[in-house]
């Protein structure tokens, strides 16, 4: 296999792997698919048409392109965004991911499905997403902080405390949130920084991030899988799974279920996928990707293609990877009873059909991968309050919310034309859609909308 020469985010260089799976790239128009999904929820629910509007569209939307100085002295030119979808339940809030894939078309995308994320689980905050168009792998960690800083600048006061809180999101962590909080304190007056440190959240405990905040999101997986196992009468501790991404989210999910019992059978990161019918010890592969920067040369693992890996038959596919991953053509090669979506839009309006048509059962992203939202609010309450709570307090509070916003999402998909207030059954998607959704049309109604 060949390999290259590449810096991890600490700046040093190891080898990685070239070799990839030929995953399903990402589709051109991801806030198409946005709009496809909100359309039908909205006609089913015959939302007010000027509510529609609104929720139908985005609030702000700010690009910025700045100049940062290399480590060799040159300048390079960066472009960054921050769209800001709707504010009605609170401040706006999400994730700024780096990646080359982010444009103005799918930060909308993201943005629009964190306001469905947050008004479903009830946390007071409205729907944002932000990011900037770069391959953090091709700079040192001293140009990563520079960047970062330097975009944090240029979003100024399109960010606070009361107003706009970012998050990690792909391929960001603790540490640039750090660095976007000192930059941001910075340019506070003196009197207002200690005031201001939930301006992010996701920070390093030492600096006022939660406990827990780090597990959060894939945590928030393995609770609703659990939840939909009970109702499905299959013990987690005979199931079987298989993880596409094995960052952060898919990590955690891996570790977590192996707690459970459950066997985990392939894995897929950005440079290939591996397999063992035996199973795959999630720690251990854990600790192999911190060293070699991918799941490949995994002892006692084969590795295997991208439609070999989809056609793993096991009782559990978690997507924590990136958008568009199940589609029209790939959704019939699963052989699973559950679909789990850690990432955000791994599968699209087409792929959905072909699951539904299939019998695969299916929790929806804005559900299933809520978890880190959820704490990322504990996190911002205990800055405001001045407080700290244990790992375990954060923990029982996340699985209370998260099982709550199941339930309601089981209770709206379940109801029967006959039942007293029913209509006739939605797929999952739709009946989390109709929860979040129905709150925020409530919220308009009572409000009224200005002048």
């Amino acid at each position: 296999m060949s390999m290259h020469r590449s810096r991890t985010s600490a700046g040093a260089r190891q080898d990685v792997p070239v070799k990839r799976a030929s995953p399903v790239k990402a589709k051109a128009g991801l806030y198409s698919v946005v709009q496809r999904q909100f359309g039908r929820a909205a006609n089913y629910l015959e939302m007010d048409p000027g509510i529609r509007a609104i929720l139908g569209s985005t609030m702000n939307e700010i690009g910025v392109h700045f100049p940062v100085k290399m480590d060799d002295g040159r300048v390079e030119i960066f472009t960054g965004y921050r769209v800001q979808h709707n504010n009605a339940l609170g401040p706006f809030k999400g994730g700024v991911r780096f990646h080359p894939s982010v444009d103005i078309d799918e930060v909308r995308a993201l943005a629009s499905w964190m306001t469905w994320k947050t008004s479903l689980v009830g946390v007071p905050f409205g729907g944002a997403k932000g990011g900037i168009k770069i391959d953090p792998a091709k700079y040192s960690e001293n140009e990563l902080e520079r960047i970062t800083r330097r975009f944090t600048f240029a979003l100024g006061s399109n960010i606070g405390p009361e107003y706009d809180i970012p998050a990690p999101d792909v391929n960001t962590n603790a540490r640039i949130m750090a660095w976007i909080l000192d930059t941001y304190l910075s340019l506070m007056p003196s009197p207002e920084r200690q005031a201001s440190t939930h301006v992010v959240t996701g920070k390093p405990v030492e600096t006022g991030g939660s406990l827990g905040r780090e597990s959060a999101t894939g945590r928030g997986v393995v609770f609703t899988i659990e939840e939909w196992a009970l109702n499905n009468g299959l013990p987690l501790e005979d199931a079987t799974c298989f993880i596409q991404g094995f960052g952060n989210v898919g990590s955690w999910a891996a570790r977590l279920m192996k707690k459970r019992g459950a066997r985990l059978l392939a894995v897929e990161d950005m440079f290939g996928a591996i397999r063992s019918s035996h199973g795959i010890d999630p720690d251990d592969l854990h600790e192999h990707v911190s060293r070699k920067g991918s799941i490949l040369g995994f002892p006692g693992a084969e590795e295997i293609g991208h439609e070999s890996f989809l056609r793993t038959k096991a009782d559990i596919f978690i997507p924590a990877a990136m958008e568009s991953q199940i589609t029209a053509e790939t959704a019939p090669l699963l052989q699973v009873k559950l679909v789990a979506e850690g990432a955000n839009g791994p599968t699209d309006p087409d792929g959905d059909a072909v699951l539904q048509r299939r019998g695969i059962h299916l929790i929806p992203d804005i559900l299933c991968n809520s978890g880190g939202v959820i704490v990322s609010y504990f996190e911002w309450l205990q800055n405001k309050r001045g407080e700290y709570w244990e790992e375990d307090e954060v923990n029982e509070k996340l699985q209370k919310r998260i099982v709550a916003a199941y339930r309601r999402v089981a209770h709206r998909a379940s109801r029967r034309p006959w039942e007293p207030g029913g209509e006739a059954r939605l797929d999952w998607r739709m009946a989390a859609y109709a929860v979040a959704l129905s709150r925020l049309g409530t919220a308009y109604k009572e409000r009224g909308i200005f002048p």
